[in-house]
């Protein structure tokens, strides 16, 4: 991976760190290709079993690199003076990058927990709200931030936000960008956990390590389950489920935990 996203796996876990501290982690032509890597390669990857994927410095990720962004936006000005097409050139990178990370998160067969160690902004709440699990720090916050440089949603917020916190409130938050703070974010339903910001880094560790260790084949059905219910109706739902537990009741984990629980032992899981 390049310098801009770290990227380790150890014990089954991978942790993914977005790496321009000194810019907040704004999102570059450079990082953005490095994330989008990392992701993949985490999610086809049958040794990885959840990923952990974090920023380092004081902010998680503040979206869009706008200097950069205003330079290439100069630059498509420039060409359309010189008779070049380049309509939609500079947002490419919505199809490019930010399409393919959110899928990934959400759509991997493994949990993906972010540990929200700073403020969230744009895109990277979007990235943060993708995953299955945000672990935040008392010290950080989220904003939408997109209406304030004249821009919609992107980073898959406008599917997230609102079913994790309801139609009228993802609204509000969209059209009137603010800090939630992390206080907030639990009230709301965008956080799961908050902890003291020193203590971040350990917590969010041991969560996606007890998640590394579990049965991943039911975290992976859990996933499908839920994303393919939001879109469904109660009988489609219920088909599905049918479906799904069909295929994990001959599992070796499912095997192994029904195993363990007539002996009163703990099931060791082996994520097949």
């Amino acid at each position: 991976m390049a310098d801009t996203v770290l990227y380790e796996l150890t014990d089954g876990l991978a942790t993914i760190t977005l790496n321009r501290p000194d810019a907040m982690n704004a999102l570059n032509l450079d990082i953005k290709v490095a994330l989008r890597d990392a992701l993949l390669q985490a999610a086809e990857d049958p040794a990885v079993r959840a990923v952990l994927l974090t920023g380092s410095g004081r902010a998680f990720c503040v979206g869009q690199d706008l200097k950069e962004h205003i330079g290439l936006l100069a630059a498509d000005r420039e060409a359309h003076a010189r008779g070049e097409a380049t309509e939609g050139s500079t947002m490419t990178t919505v199809a490019l990058h930010y399409n393919p990370i959110v899928t990934t998160i959400a759509g991997m067969p493994k949990p993906v927990v972010a540990a929200v160690n700073g403020v969230a902004a744009g895109a990277g709440a979007g990235f943060a709200m993708a995953a299955d699990y945000r672990i935040v720090a008392d010290s950080a916050s989220f904003n939408t931030s997109f209406v304030g440089v004249a821009l919609t949603g992107d980073s898959g917020i406008s599917w997230t936000l609102q079913r994790l916190i309801g139609h009228g409130r993802a609204a509000d938050l969209m059209l009137f960008p603010r800090n939630v703070s992390a206080a907030e974010a639990l009230e709301l339903g965008i956080a799961n956990r908050v902890v003291p910001a020193a203590e971040l880094a350990a917590e969010a560790t041991a969560v996606a390590r007890a998640l590394a260790q579990g049965p991943t084949a039911a975290y992976a059905a859990v996933k499908e389950s839920l994303a393919y219910a939001a879109g469904h109706t109660l009988t489609d739902a219920l088909a599905k489920e049918d479906e799904l537990q069909r295929r994990l009741g001959s599992s070796d984990d499912h095997l192994t935990a029904v195993d363990a629980f007539v002996k009163k032992e703990k099931p060791r899981f082996t994520g097949r």
